[in-house]
């Protein structure tokens, strides 16, 4: 699973996902691309379900780009624990995805391959999210 090597803080405030992504917006190395249109909270094992998801599915040709990383940790306290006592341990990584947030790129397959790809894909995330190509964006 995709971890940070190391971190300034162990445990971070949860935040708040209000507004739009500005930066990573845009298609910058493939064709065929994942854009997300809700917001939420991906982890690494949903970045790697969806990755493999894309594998399986273009058997390994032309290029693939994975445009987000979990860099933020979430907390967990154990189960049956009563209120207080303090934040639990870092569980797991996530990465912020905010609305207009591309995820996957996909380069060197023919298109209808591409987009039953990103399909699958996208079934394994927790928020929707829409296949666009360069042509859309241009």
């Amino acid at each position: 699973m995709l971890s940070p090597k190391k971190v300034k803080h162990r445990k971070v405030f949860k935040g708040r996902m209000t507004g739009a992504s500005h930066r990573g917006s845009s298609i910058a190395y493939g064709e065929y691309a994942l854009k997300a249109v809700g917001c939420g909270r991906m982890t690494s094992q949903q970045i790697e379900a969806a990755r493999i998801a894309i594998n399986r599915k273009v058997k390994r040709g032309g290029r693939m780009w994975i445009r987000i990383f979990p860099d933020k940790p979430f907390t967990r306290k154990p189960a049956e624990t009563r209120m207080g006592k303090g934040k639990g341990s870092p569980e797991g990584w996530v990465a912020i995805i905010k609305p207009g947030r591309i995820l996957y790129e996909l380069a060197g397959v023919d298109g209808e391959l591409a987009r039953e790809a990103l399909r699958l894909a996208a079934n394994k995330l927790p928020f929707p999210t829409k296949i666009i190509d360069m042509d859309s964006t241009l």
